[in-house]
């Protein structure tokens, strides 16, 4: 079932009868529910499986995005990272395991997909993308004033003050520039990643384990190894600790900020979640559930610098921030081969290209890739069998190049 079309989650049937019968059952407490193929299934089907906390679009109308579809895209031709043999932009999306994707050019809808188990109206899992609507907030308090990104963490969580985060910035958990031990090798069995997602719940835990039951207990755990602000080190704990920071910066949870800040305000089309443990601490590493067109929406107004139509929804100047991007000399040592010359900055990965490149990324393949150049944004649901993007930006990076560059030319 390692291809699109035989792990296609309707062909195979998964959770498909009442009751399902047990081998086509799809469950939190086996681990099956982020297991491959499964994943196929539980991605588009995530608030059926796992607690969460709504994110209220408000009663106000949907903002529409104009309709101009185009029939030129599926045969954009392409050359994937390290291969000579040419590839079409159709072949790339069952290439991916694409479960929806939607591109905008200039505002207006000029492709939409969907397949497997997600429908357009459909919430799927956008894993760490996650990361960066929590660096916008941030990024967005430390604007207002309320946030000021020299102060130490335990200034706005004093709980963390026997932990790795006791002697860091707000700025360093913000750039993920902190020294902390963690592993967040998912092919790994053993990682920390692994014990985190247990923490909160994402991941069964046994009976005889006695670790921490919650995602704040976790962060109470974690050390630092090696010296803050030094380099970039991509760690999901810090959007953890962010997030609580925020929380109590705000005194507000993640859902309602986003729904107050970006959701009602940009007109979305439905609700979104927040994924959330048993104290309800919100997963804001990757807890993030929403329809793809509202991220398409959400991804258009970051390209607009901050505005929608004659409204302005996020400050120009918190745009403006996010935009120069992370200290690429301290990205570098991370040693991402396929990202060469980018940065992380404010939760967002930058490209520092001739396009101005700016992207929201997470595990199997979710995306919201933002080219201002272009006038192009793309929003992507995915359900790879490989978690890392190292595996999926070959066939993903240069196709989005390659759409670019036929905008720009046919215009």
């Amino acid at each position: 079932m390692h291809d699109a079309r035989s792990s296609d989650p309707t062909r195979v049937g998964w959770m498909n009868a009442y009751p399902p019968p047990v081998e086509k059952r799809i469950l939190v407490s086996d681990a099956s529910a982020y297991r491959f193929p499964q994943i196929r299934w539980s991605f588009s089907h995530y608030q059926e499986l796992y607690p969460t906390r709504p994110i209220d679009r408000g009663i106000g109308p949907i903002r529409p995005i104009d309709l101009n579809l185009r029939d030129d895209l599926d045969a954009i031709s392409f050359t994937p990272t390290g291969s000579n043999e040419p590839m079409r932009w159709e072949q790339s999306l069952d290439k991916n395991f694409t479960d929806g994707i939607v591109v905008l050019h200039r505002g207006k809808r000029i492709y939409e997909r969907y397949f497997g188990a997600l429908r357009d109206r459909g919430h799927h899992l956008c894993a760490s993308v996650t990361k960066s609507f929590v660096g916008t907030l941030a990024a967005w308090l430390i604007d207002e004033g309320r946030l000021d990104p020299k102060a130490p963490v335990i200034e706005w969580v004093p709980e963390l003050a026997q932990s790795g985060f006791a002697h860091a910035s707000v700025e360093q958990v913000l750039h993920m520039t902190t020294a902390i031990r963690y592993d967040e090798t998912y092919a790994n069995p053993e990682a920390d990643i692994w014990k985190h997602l247990k923490a909160g719940g994402v991941f069964p835990r046994s009976a005889s384990d006695q670790g921490p039951g919650s995602f704040s207990d976790y962060l109470l755990t974690v050390v630092q190894s090696g010296s803050h602000g030094e380099q970039f080190a991509y760690r999901t704990p810090n959007t953890d600790v962010l997030g609580w920071i925020l929380k109590r910066v705000a005194n507000q949870s993640l859902s309602d900020m986003i729904s107050e800040r970006i959701w009602q305000p940009m007109g979305a089309e439905r609700d979104a979640a927040m994924q959330i443990d048993t104290l309800g601490f919100e997963f804001a590493g990757g807890g993030l559930l929403a329809v793809l067109r509202d991220l398409a929406r959400f991804g258009e107004i970051m390209r607009m610098e901050g505005k929608q139509a004659n409204q302005q929804i996020i400050p120009k100047s918190v745009v403006h921030s996010i935009c120069q991007g992370g200290d690429q000399a301290k990205f570098k040592p991370a040693g991402y081969s396929g990202l060469p010359g980018w940065s992380y900055g404010y939760m967002w990965w930058h490209a520092h290209d001739d396009h101005q490149v700016f992207t929201a990324r997470g595990v199997h393949g979710q995306t919201i890739y933002i080219d201002p150049k272009a006038e192009m944004v793309i929003a992507r649901f995915a359900s790879h069998p490989i978690a890392a993007n190292a595996q999926i930006d070959p066939h993903s990076l240069p196709a989005y190049r390659a759409l670019a560059k036929h905008l720009l030319r046919e215009g």
